[in-house]
């Protein structure tokens, strides 16, 4: 049995979900409230943070090792491509959601938002919320700027770089605040996503007190 401890709306633990969902990997999910710090949950990864992945006997943290190492024991369907230049592509990607967006967008919207109310942490900050609804939009301007050159975020397949961003984007839209309408681009190639059988358990979470908007599950929003 393949076990991951998470949260629902956390873009790296989503990104493991999509990659195991895409894989058509079975997986046992644990809700972990990570900021409790938990003993037994810091023995399995002492930074304290989600996802952890426990599978094949291993116990592994940090989304983009784990993402990888699904990658090499399941190499079919692929989500990395062969070529290391295109490889390189991919994993710059990932790193700029995981770093750039989550860092400008993610951390100022949804941890503002949600994150500091799950966790008690006080009331968000306005002046963070205002600086992410005002970055997204250069990220999506982004996004469409790659999709007017590619099919997919990387090039011609879909890879790692698209469960990357659709898993950021994916929590954002769960709070309403990504505005779909401003390239057609990026909403369709949403959409696409959205459509695949691993997003199916994602577009189900439910977060008490947070109750998705009506176009969340939607998948002609």
């Amino acid at each position: 049995m393949i076990r991951l401890f998470h949260v629902p709306l956390s873009p790296f633990c989503r990104k493991v979900r999509l990659s195991l969902g895409e894989k058509k990997l079975e997986v046992e999910l644990v809700e972990e409230r990570y900021w409790e710090q938990d003993p037994d949950f810091l023995r399995r990864n002492p930074a304290g943070k989600v996802p952890v992945l426990k599978m094949n006997g291993l116990t592994m943290a940090e989304s983009g090792p784990i993402c990888e190492y699904i990658e090499e024991m399941h190499p079919d369907p692929a989500l990395m491509p062969r070529d290391p230049k295109a490889r390189h592509e991919v994993r710059r990607l990932v790193m700029w959601f995981d770093d750039k967006f989550h860092q400008e967008v993610t951390s100022k919207l949804l941890y503002e938002r949600v994150n500091k109310k799950l966790m008690g942490q006080g009331y968000p900050e306005s002046r963070n919320v205002k600086s992410g609804a005002q970055k997204i939009k250069y990220h999506l301007d982004y996004l469409g700027w790659l999709l007017d050159q590619r099919r997919w975020l990387a090039g011609d397949v879909m890879t790692l770089a698209d469960f990357a961003a659709a898993a950021h984007l994916s929590c954002l839209d769960y709070i309403s605040d990504v505005d779909w309408n401003r390239n057609t681009s990026v909403k369709d190639w949403y959409a696409k996503i959205k459509s695949r059988p691993a997003f199916r358990s994602i577009l189900a979470d439910q977060v008490p007190g947070f109750p998705p908007p009506q176009h969340y599950a939607d998948l002609d929003f």
